[in-house]
C-alpha cells in the first residue's frame, strides 16, 4: 500500500465526513450572540467589536456571494464558511495525528508495513472524527462565529511545524517555518487564540535541532517560548501600533505636520530595519537571525489585514465600532481597552479597601488639526493586595457569588489560599474541567451550569458512578431525559484519550510533552490568563476548543495504545483492525450518535424570526432601543443584510456611551433619518461628560427634561461642582424629571389613537433610577426632549430594568418591545408585565410574529428555549388583558394561536411557571378540557422533577437544590388551589395527594 496516497485520501475522507455533518446540521440563518454582528459586518464590510476579525469578514464576504442576490440566503452561505473551515480543521488534524503516529511507530529508513499503516490511519480517523463530533467544536462549526476559522489556523500551523520537522534536513525546509509564520500572522486577523500554539511550535523546533536535552535546557526554552509569546502578543500586536502613535503625535503636535506623517516615517524605519536585518543575516550567514527577521516580516504581512478596518472606518459604515480611523483609536481597539484590566499575578480582592486613585496614562483623541487629550486612564489604589487574585470584581452580583460559593461572611478578607481554592474549584473545575468532561465523558443537559447546582453538569451515563457526584440517578427527570443534550459517552472517549496519552509518553516523551504543552496552554493557561469573573451571560466552553483539539490527538493515538495491548493475544494486523474498530465505536461513533440531535439546527429559525419580530412590530420610522447581544445583533443582521424595516433606527444602549456611536446616530442610516439629537460633537466627544453624578439639590417638584439637559450641558461654573483636584464637572441636580405633553401633538402623530384621547397625560413625570448619567443617557434624554412624539419610541423588553431610566409606568408592552406612551399611569397596575397595549400586541402575536418553527424543531438551543418562555409570557399577558376587558372571542383566538405555535414540551421550569398562569386563564375562559390537560401535564412534569430531587436528597442525606424544591412545591400547591377554585374537585384532590406525598419525602431534610 502507498502510505502517502492513503494518508492523503484518509484526510480528505475525514474532511468530507465532517463537512457533510456540519452542512446537514447547519443553522439555516442567523444564530444568536455575536453571529448577527459578524454576518452584518461581512456583508457590508463594516467594523466589528474589539479586537476585530478582518480575515473572517473577508472570507465571509466571499461566501456571501454564493447567495447570488438572495439576501435571505446570505446568512446561510456565511454559515457554510464556518462549516468548511471546521471540516478543514479535521483534515489537518488527521494529518497531524498520522504524522505523530508514524514518527513514533516507524523508525527512520524502516519500511511501513500494512499493519502499521492500518494502525496509523486508524489513529487518524478516530482522533480527527472524535474532535469533529465533540460538543464544543461542533457547536461553533454550524454558525457564523470566529472560532471555526481560528481552529483551522491552529490546525494548519501545528501541521505546518510537523511538516517542517519531517523535512528539516532538506535544503528548502525552512519554507515551512515561514509558512507557519504567515498563517500565524493571518490568524491574528481571526482570533489571537492561535498565538497560544507558539510554545509548542518552539519546542518542536528545539527538539529537532537538539536531540540530546536536559531539564535545565528544557526549562530555559520554556521561558524563551513564553517570552516569544509575549513579544508577539504585546510587542507586535500592540506596541508597534503604540510606537506608530507616538511618532505621529510628535510629527503632528510638535512639528506641525499632517496626520499620518509620523506613521509613514515609523513605517519607513520599521521596513528599513527589517530589510537591513534580513540582508545582514544573509551576508553574515546568520540563519537564526534570518529566520527571526523573516518570521517577523511574515507575521506583519498577516497582521496587515487590519488595514481593512481602518479603510472601512474612513467610509463611516453603519456599524463602525470604535471608529478606528486614526492610530490612537486603533491602538486602543487592538488592545481591547473597552474591556478593562484584570489583575493577573498580584492585585486586589473584591473587598479590598480603596484608599486613592492613581493616574495610569493619558487618553489621546484626534482633533481637527492636532491630537488632543481626552482624559486620563486611572486606577484605584488599594490598602491591601494578594498574590494571584481570583476574586477581584466588586460588582454586587460578583461579590454575592464569591461569598455564596466560598461560604464567606461579610467581614472575611480572602487570602492567597482562598484565591487558590477558588481558582481550582470554580475557574478551573467548574468553568474548564466541566466543559472538558462535556466533550469526552458526557453531558447532562444544555442548561446554564455556571452557578453549580443541579443544572449544566457533566455525566457519563454510568449511573452508579454519576450518583457519587450527582446523587441518586434512578428516576431521572424530564429536564434531563427529554433534553437533547443528554449525551452519554460512558467515559469511553476520555479513557481512549488517556490510553493514548500514556502510550505517547512511554513511546515518545518529547512529542507527548509538546502535545501536553499545547493542551495546557490552550486550556488551563487561558483560565489563568483570562481570570474570568463569574455570572457570565453564557457558557464559555468555545474558548477552550484548542485544548480539546490537543486531547483529540491523544484519542487518536489511543488506537496504537490499544493495538499494542491487543498484540499480546492477536497478530499485529488483526490487533490494528480490532483496535481501530473498538476505538471508532468508543469515541467518534458514540459521540456522533449522542450529539447529533442537540447540534442539529437545520429546522429552527428562532434567532432570525425573533429579529424580524423586533423590527416588524415597530410603527413606521420608529426608534428602537436595545441593550444586549441577542436583542441587537440578529436585528442588525435582519436590517443590514435582508433590508427588513430599514426605516427603524436601532440604538444599542450598551454602545450609546461612546462618542463614535452617537456620531453614527446623528447620520442617516439606511432609510432612517438622523435621530433628533441636538448635542454638539464637542459636548460628548471622548473624555467629555463621560459620567455625571447625581447631587441632591433638594428639589421636590419634577423638572422639565429640557431644563435638566441645559444644566448637564452647561459650560458655566455655577452649574458645576468642584472636585478635590480643582476640576469642575456637571452634575444631575434632581432625579425628579418630567416631559410636557401636547395632547393634540400626540394625536396628530398617531402616537395615541383618537379613542384613547381621554387617557393622555398633561405631562410625563418619573423618577430617574440611577445615581449617575452617562453620555449615552444624556443622548437618550436629548432624544426624549426633542423628539416631539414625531417618531415612535420603543424599548426592547429583554433589557435590564435599570435601562428604562425610570420610565416603566409609561412603557406598554406590545410583544417583544415596550412602547413609550404619554398616558395617565394606571394606579391599578402594580406589575410592569401587566401594562399591555392590547390592540397592537394582539396584531403582533396573531398576524405579524414568526415563531421560528419552535413547536416542531428537533432541538432548541438554550437561548431559543428561553425565548419560548418569553413568547409564552406574552401570550399570557395578552390573554389576561383581553379577558379583563371582556373580549372573549379574541381571547379564544389567542388561545388557539398559543397551542398552534408554542411547544407542548417543557424546556425549563421557567416555561412551567408561564404555563401555570396560562392555565389559570383557560379556566377563566371555561376551557376546562385544555386547562385540565395542561394542569395534568404540568403536575406530571413537576412531580418527576421533585421525585428526582427527593431521591438525590435521600442519597446525600441533605436537601438538594433547595430553591428549586421550594419553587416546584410552591407551584404544585398553587395548582391544588387553582383547580379547587374552579371546581375541579377530583383533579384537585389528586394534586393534593401528590403534593402531600412529596412534602413527606422532603420533610426530613427541610427547615421551615
Amino acid at each position: 500500500m502507498n502510505y502517502s496516497r492513503i494518508n492523503t485520501i484518509g484526510g480528505w475522507l475525514c474532511f468530507i465526513i465532517a463537512a457533510v455533518t456540519y452542512i446537514l446540521t447547519l443553522d439555516q440563518s442567523v444564530s444568536f450572540w455575536d453571529c448577527g454582528e459578524f454576518i452584518s459586518s461581512a456583508f457590508r464590510m463594516e467594523v466589528v467589536h474589539q479586537p476585530g476579525a478582518p480575515i473572517v469578514s473577508m472570507i465571509q464576504r466571499l461566501f456571501s456571494i454564493f447567495a447570488f442576490g438572495d439576501k435571505t440566503k446570505v446568512a446561510y452561505f456565511i454559515n457554510i464558511s464556518s462549516a468548511l473551515a471546521s471540516a478543514g480543521t479535521i483534515l489537518f488534524l488527521f494529518w497531524t495525528i498520522t504524522a505523530l503516529a508514524r514518527k513514533t511507530v516507524v523508525k527512520n529508513g524502516e519500511e511501513i508495513t500494512n499493519q502499521k499503516i492500518i494502525g496509523i490511519m486508524g489513529a487518524g480517523f478516530v482522533g480527527a472524527l472524535a474532535y469533529a463530533f465533540s460538543d464544543s467544536f461542533w457547536f461553533s462549526a454550524v454558525e457564523a462565529e470566529v472560532y471555526a476559522m481560528s481552529s483551522l489556523c491552529n490546525a494548519i500551523v501545528f501541521w505546518g511545524i510537523l511538516k517542517w520537522e519531517s523535512q528539516a534536513e532538506e535544503p528548502k525546509s525552512d519554507r515551512w517555518l515561514l509558512f507557519v509564520a504567515y498563517i500565524m500572522g493571518i490568524s491574528i486577523g481571526v482570533h489571537i487564540l492561535n498565538l497560544l500554539t507558539i510554545p509548542a511550535l518552539i519546542f518542536v523546533y528545539y527538539f529537532k535541532k537538539n536531540p540530546s536535552t536536559n531539564w535545565q535546557s528544557i526549562l530555559k526554552v520554556f521561558f524563551v517560548s513564553i517570552a516569544v509569546l509575549a513579544v508577539v502578543q504585546f510587542g507586535i500586536i500592540q506596541y508597534i501600533i503604540s510606537f506608530a502613535a507616538g511618532f505621529d503625535y510628535f510629527f503632528v503636535n510638535t512639528l506641525g505636520l499632517g496626520f499620518g506623517t509620523g506613521i509613514l516615517f515609523f513605517a519607513t524605519l520599521l521596513i528599513g530595519g527589517l530589510v537591513y536585518g534580513i540582508r545582514y543575516s544573509i551576508l553574515k550567514k546568520k540563519r537564526v537571525l534570518n529566520l527571526v527577521m523573516l518570521f517577523t516580516v511574515l507575521l506583519l504581512f498577516g497582521y496587515s489585514s487590519f488595514a481593512l478596518l481602518i479603510i472601512r472606518a474612513q467610509a463611516k459604515p453603519n456599524l463602525n465600532n470604535y471608529n478606528v480611523d486614526n492610530v490612537f483609536s486603533f491602538s486602543r481597539y487592538v488592545s481591547r481597552d473597552q474591556y478593562g484590566d484584570r489583575p493577573l499575578l498580584y492585585g486586589e480582592n473584591y473587598n479590598s479597601e480603596k484608599i486613592g486613585v492613581k493616574e495610569t496614562g493619558q487618553i489621546i483623541r484626534k482633533g481637527d488639526k492636532k491630537y488632543e487629550p481626552a482624559g486620563t486612564k486611572s486606577a484605584y489604589i488599594f490598602a491591601d493586595k494578594t498574590l494571584l487574585p481570583r476574586m477581584y470584581s466588586d460588582k454586587p452580583e460578583h461579590v454575592n457569588f464569591y461569598k455564596s460559593y466560598m461560604g464567606f461572611d461579610d467581614e472575611h478578607k480572602p487570602t492567597l489560599l482562598d484565591n487558590l481554592k477558588y481558582l481550582f474549584s470554580f475557574q478551573t473545575g467548574q468553568m474548564y474541567m466541566r466543559y472538558f468532561m462535556w466533550n469526552f465523558a458526557g453531558r447532562q443537559d444544555n442548561e446554564d451550569g455556571q452557578f453549580g447546582g443541579k443544572d449544566g453538569n457533566w455525566l457519563s451515563g454510568i449511573k452508579p458512578l454519576d450518583a457519587i457526584r450527582l446523587g441518586d440517578q434512578k428516576n431521572l427527570p424530564p429536564s434531563i431525559l427529554e433534553n437533547k443534550a443528554y449525551n452519554r459517552f460512558f467515559f469511553l472517549p476520555l479513557i481512549i484519550g488517556l490510553i493514548g496519552a500514556i502510550w505517547h509518553f512511554k513511546r515518545n516523551q518529547k512529542d507527548a510533552g509538546i502535545i501536553g504543552l499545547l493542551f495546557v496552554f490552550t486550556g488551563v493557561a487561558i483560565v489563568m490568563y483570562l481570570n474570568s469573573v463569574p455570572v457570565e451571560p453564557r457558557e464559555r466552553d468555545y474558548a477552550y476548543v484548542g485544548s480539546f483539539y490537543a486531547f483529540a490527538i491523544w484519542i487518536g493515538l489511543g488506537v496504537l495504545g490499544l493495538k499494542e495491548w491487543f498484540s499480546q493475544k492477536l497478530t499485529p494486523l488483526r490487533a490494528s483492525i480490532v483496535a481501530t474498530v473498538i476505538a471508532l465505536f468508543g469515541a467518534p461513533i458514540i459521540m456522533a450518535n449522542q450529539g447529533w440531535d442537540d447540534h442539529d439546527r437545520s429546522d429552527s429559525y428562532m434567532a432570525r424570526d425573533m429579529s424580524v419580530n423586533y423590527l416588524k412590530s415597530c410603527a413606521p420610522n420608529a426608534i428602537l432601543f436595545t441593550y444586549g447581544d441577542n436583542d441587537t445583533y440578529p436585528v442588525w443582521c435582519a436590517q443590514e443584510v435582508e433590508n427588513i424595516r430599514p426605516d427603524v433606527r436601532v440604538v444599542n444602549l450598551s454602545l450609546f456611551t461612546a462618542d463614535w456611536y452617537i456620531d453614527g446616530m446623528r447620520k442617516k442610516q439606511n432609510e432612517s433619518a438622523p435621530l433628533p439629537i441636538t448635542l454638539k460633537h464637542e459636548q460628548y466627544v471622548e473624555g467629555t461628560r463621560d459620567i455625571m453624578y447625581y447631587q441632591d439639590y433638594k428639589i421636590a417638584q419634577h423638572i422639565e427634561l429640557k431644563e435638566i439637559l441645559d444644566v448637564l450641558l452647561s459650560d458655566h461654573d455655577e452649574d458645576k461642582v468642584t472636585m478635590t483636584d480643582g476640576s469642575k464637572y456637571n452634575v444631575l441636580p434632581t432625579k425628579n424629571l418630567k416631559l410636557a405633553v401636547s395632547p393634540q401633538q400626540v394625536l396628530d402623530t398617531g402616537t395615541v389613537p383618537k379613542e384613547d384621547a381621554g387617557k393622555i397625560a398633561d405631562s410625563m413625570e418619573w423618577t430617574y433610577n440611577s445615581n449617575f448619567v452617562t453620555k449615552g443617557t444624556l443622548a437618550l434624554f436629548d432624544i426624549l426632549a426633542h423628539n416631539n412624539w414625531e417618531r415612535p419610541i420603543y424599548f426592547s423588553g429583554a433589557m435590564p430594568n435599570e435601562q428604562y431610566v425610570g420610565l416603566n409606568k409609561y412603557l406598554y408592552s406590545e410583544g417583544l418591545n415596550k412602547r413609550l406612551l404619554p398616558l395617565k399611569p394606571d394606579t391599578a397596575i402594580t406589575q410592569d408585565f401587566d401594562r399591555v397595549n392590547l390592540k397592537p400586541m394582539y396584531n403582533n402575536l396573531m398576524k405579524v410574529y414568526g415563531f421560528g418553527n419552535i413547536k416542531y424543531a428537533n432541538h432548541l438551543d438554550r437561548q431559543s428555549a428561553d425565548d419560548v418562555t418569553m413568547l409564552s409570557n406574552m401570550f399570557n399577558g395578552l390573554l389576561t388583558g383581553l379577558i379583563k376587558e371582556g373580549k372573549i372571542a379574541e381571547s379564544k383566538k389567542v388561545t388557539d394561536k398559543y397551542f398552534e405555535v408554542i411547544p407542548a414540551k417543557f424546556y425549563s421550569m421557567r416555561q412551567v411557571m408561564s404555563t401555570y398562569y396560562f392555565t389559570e386563564n383557560l379556566y377563566r375562559l371555561n376551557d376546562l378540557n385544555r386547562a385540565n390537560a395542561m394542569i395534568k401535564k404540568t403536575a406530571d412534569y413537576i412531580g418527576k422533577e421533585l421525585t428526582h430531587l427527593a431521591d438525590v436528597s435521600e442519597s446525600k442525606n441533605q436537601l438538594s437544590s433547595e430553591q428549586d424544591v421550594r419553587l416546584y412545591l410552591g407551584y404544585l400547591g398553587q395548582m391544588v388551589k387553582l383547580t379547587d377554585a374552579f371546581k375541579q374537585v377530583s383533579l384537585s384532590k389528586n394534586l393534593e395527594k401528590q403534593y402531600n406525598d412529596l412534602i413527606t419525602r422532603f420533610t426530613p431534610f427541610a427547615a421551615g
